[in-house]
């Protein structure tokens, strides 16, 4: 069956963006991640692992420029290629895919150390909930061919020293997240948690750690999510 691509705006960031109905869109853990991040004059050198059709790469040089040369890995090609569409379409040199396996950042980028990495990751334990029957959706969703732990780990090896990681997770992997970024030397920055509305369960929780960091850690007032709102442009600005 040939499955059929359209393309869609990107929220209201001025980019178009490919994906395939009932099959791969991006999110908006993924807009949300992309407004969290803050960076720094010196920061020059981006890492987004599992990138997908690369929406954060595209909204954070919306917001910050093409000064910043984002490298974006994808494991899954189809979804890869949506995304370097994406990118082409959009005529924004500074953003580099590549279509390979996390678990090989370390052979890829073997002497290169990145200013911030960012990531959205499968969320949930492989053991703990139903697969879903689409092999794609799986593994983007479960913790089929990355684990956390991984995610965490490779960080720490391609991160400069004081460098951040940027990570959205779902809040029953709090504790996880927590002891993995300790173990691998992050100190705990910033934390949103993040409400599809004043009546829900917590759906997402943003994570800013800084490698070689202390623990110090600011809680963020909790998002919530209006979904007639079509903008989270300074969602988190501070006062």
């Amino acid at each position: 069956m040939q499955i059929k691509k359209e393309i869609n705006d990107l929220f209201d960031y001025g980019y178009k963006i490919y994906q395939i109905k009932d099959y791969f869109k991006f999110a908006s853990d993924s807009v949300l991640l992309s407004e969290f991040v803050k960076l720094k004059k010196k920061d020059k050198k981006i890492l987004d692992l599992c990138t997908g059709n690369a929406p954060i790469p595209m909204i954070l040089t919306k917001r910050y420029g093409t000064d910043i040369h984002i490298t974006g890995v994808e494991l899954q090609k189809e979804i890869y290629e949506l995304g370097k569409e994406s990118i082409e379409y959009n005529n924004l040199d500074n953003i580099e895919l590549i279509n390979d396996d996390v678990n090989n950042c370390l052979k890829l980028f073997s002497n290169q150390h990145f200013d911030v990495i960012t990531c959205n990751p499968p969320y949930f334990k492989y053991d703990e909930t139903r697969i879903n029957d689409e092999e794609i959706k799986a593994i983007a969703r479960h913790e089929i061919k990355l684990k956390l732990e991984d995610v965490i780990n490779i960080s720490s090896k391609l991160l400069n020293t004081g460098g951040y990681l940027y990570m959205v997770h779902r809040p029953e992997r709090l504790s996880d997240v927590i002891i993995e970024l300790n173990k691998r030397g992050f100190g705990l920055k910033r934390v949103v948690p993040v409400y599809n509305d004043d009546q829900s369960r917590c759906v997402y929780i943003l994570f800013e750690a800084m490698f070689k960091g202390e623990n110090y850690v600011k809680v963020l007032n909790p998002v919530i999510l209006h979904h007639d709102d079509k903008s989270y442009k300074d969602i988190f600005k501070e006062s």
